[in-house]
């Protein structure tokens, strides 16, 4: 809808008074009926924006802000547009027009009309700059403070241990109390910290409700034993303003001892500890403990080096592919893309070995889009030989997260020219990780542009009978771990016969896994399944190789 002359006139004059009263702040003010947004020339020449005047300017804002801060602006911004709240106070980072991240403070709230409708959207946005070493709730060091002395620390190769330590369930505080009173708990919890360290590490507030504490005396086990304090105390005995507050905490911790690769990738497996210790270990502290045994010291290089091969446009990664096979023909039904890496140093690398920590680290994005394009690319030039195959990719549950994911498959889609009906996302049990309202949606989306889903090594997570229950799939994987002794277990049996019925009860097809003989084969194929995969087809190879096979 195009907003008309009076209102445009309106925002103006309602945007000059901001204008007046805002201290070194930028200004901006939005027409929530037309979503139309007026926002300060300063801002627009700092960050690079289209103009002053914009519609839609809050998904254009998102695009600048980091990816790991967008989901919280993303979900804070949706509140308010469909009337959950009347305004927002957070912090992000957002990237200015030089390709640098800077610290911003972003405080907005809704005008309400005569009506008593939502009529505008307006604040102000201050930037903190690249200066902001200091974070202005708890007084602490803040994420920038964080890197600089972690850079400072590799520069002494000086050997300590870092602590990335969270709060699970803030959010409920500030939904009940307010971001008054949560911020107070942040200062609390801040407090908390710098005494359990006192004299003994420097501690941070990073992003959001994270903190992180650099110490050089103490032991891998005397944090540890520090954490399970504080991990304790909060639960049970801390109190905010006098009022008892039981808050939940995660931690992961490493050793840093190795200065042959980059703080980043330090950061990253870091952030994978902590969100091991949030998502599998209820809260107890996880230990990365790559950066802790000599023998297994070369796998930090080893991800050092794959993430700078994101970097340099993800050069040594190529693509494999396997066959899915019709269980009723044994003709050729799909292919499943694989990812790997090579390089001189380290040979062959399988995903498994960094899939998982390099999720947690600003470039996967850059990675995941690559193996989209790549396969879908890989996919049409199959078609040209088998019109009708699937190809089936596997996805990360930090590109589902993503903000925007949706979007860029389907412009990948049509950039390649693959049909939406040949392509098929696999998710994995790690994808019970994502907001399952959240997920509901994606794979709703998918399913209706023609996009297959299937729910990849069913069994092998405690949540993956609910995922089925409640998602809509197209194709359950059995993992091989169930079938490889088919022949002879009853076990194994039974749990075929038991997850093939299951899975037609919820209309979704059976792939099974990890077929490595005729006689397996043979045996399987008395059950209600409809596809098979497995090296007694073909182990994943190089598109080239596999085009010049029959199947």
């Amino acid at each position: 809808m195009e907003i008309d002359r009076e209102s445009k006139r309106r925002l103006d004059s309602l945007y000059e008074a901001f204008s007046t009263v805002a201290q070194d702040a930028y200004v901006f003010l939005c027409n929530m009926k037309y979503d139309y947004s007026r926002w300060s020339k300063n801002a627009v020449n700092f960050f690079g924006l289209p103009g002053e005047y914009m519609e839609n300017a809050g998904g254009i804002w998102e695009e600048y802000i980091h990816p790991d801060d967008r989901a919280d602006y993303h979900a804070s911004i949706e509140r308010i547009f469909t009337n959950s709240d009347s305004g927002h106070d957070m912090q992000y980072r957002a990237r200015a027009v030089d390709g640098s991240y800077v610290v911003c403070t972003c405080r907005g709230v809704v005008m309400m009309g005569e009506d008593g409708k939502p009529l505008y959207f307006g604040g102000s946005i201050k930037n903190h700059g690249m200066t902001s070493y200091i974070d202005p709730i708890t007084g602490l060091r803040s994420l920038y403070g964080f890197f600089e002395d972690l850079k400072t620390m590799f520069q002494k190769k000086d050997v300590g241990i870092i602590l990335e330590i969270g709060i699970s369930n803030f959010a409920n505080y500030n939904d009940l109390h307010g971001y008054s009173f949560g911020n107070r708990i942040l200062q609390s919890f801040a407090r908390l910290l710098s005494q359990r360290f006192a004299n003994a590490g420097a501690v941070y507030r990073l992003d959001g409700t994270k903190f992180s504490v650099i110490t050089h005396t103490l032991t891998l086990d005397e944090v540890k034993d520090i954490y399970q304090e504080i991990h304790d105390y909060v639960r049970s005995s801390f109190f905010v303003d006098e009022r008892k507050v039981a808050i939940t905490i995660n931690a992961g911790d490493m050793l840093v001892d190795n200065f042959d690769i980059t703080d980043k990738i330090v950061y990253t497996c870091l952030r994978y500890s902590y969100y091991e210790s949030k998502n599998l270990h209820m809260g107890d502290l996880v230990t990365f403990v790559d950066g802790v045994n000599d023998n297994n010291r070369i796998t930090l290089n080893k991800l050092d080096a794959i993430r700078n091969s994101v970097l340099d446009g993800c050069s040594g990664f190529f693509l494999t592919y396997q066959p899915i096979m019709h269980a009723d023909s044994l003709t050729l039904r799909g292919v499943e893309a694989l990812l790997r890496w090579k390089n001189d140093t380290y040979g062959l690398v399988p995903p498994i070995q960094f899939i998982p920590v390099l999720e947690q680290d600003a470039v996967f994005p850059i990675l995941g889009k690559w193996i989209l394009k790549q396969a879908m690319t890989d996919g049409c030039k199959l078609m040209e030989k088998y019109p009708d195959i699937i190809v089936n990719i596997n996805l990360s549950y930090a590109q589902l997260k993503s903000p925007g994911f949706v979007e860029e498959v389907l412009t990948l889609l049509s950039e390649t020219g693959l049909p939406a009906h040949n392509l098929c996302l696999e998710i994995t049990e790690r994808c019970r990780l994502v907001n399952k309202e959240l997920l509901y949606d994606i794979i709703t989306i998918f399913r209706s542009m023609g996009i297959k889903i299937a729910l990849d090594d069913f069994g092998t997570g405690y949540s993956t009978l609910e995922i089925l229950r409640e998602l809509k799939v197209d194709t359950v994987k059995i993992d091989r771990g169930f079938v490889m002794n088919i022949e002879t277990s009853t076990a194994d049996q039974a749990t075929l016969k038991c997850v093939s019925e299951l899975a037609s009860s919820f209309n979704a097809d059976v792939c099974v896994e990890g077929v490595e003989t005729k006689d397996m084969q043979d045996f399987i194929r008395q059950y209600r399944v409809s596809s098979l995969q497995g090296y007694y087809y073909s182990k994943p190879v190089p598109l080239d190789e596999f085009m010049n096979r029959e199947f």
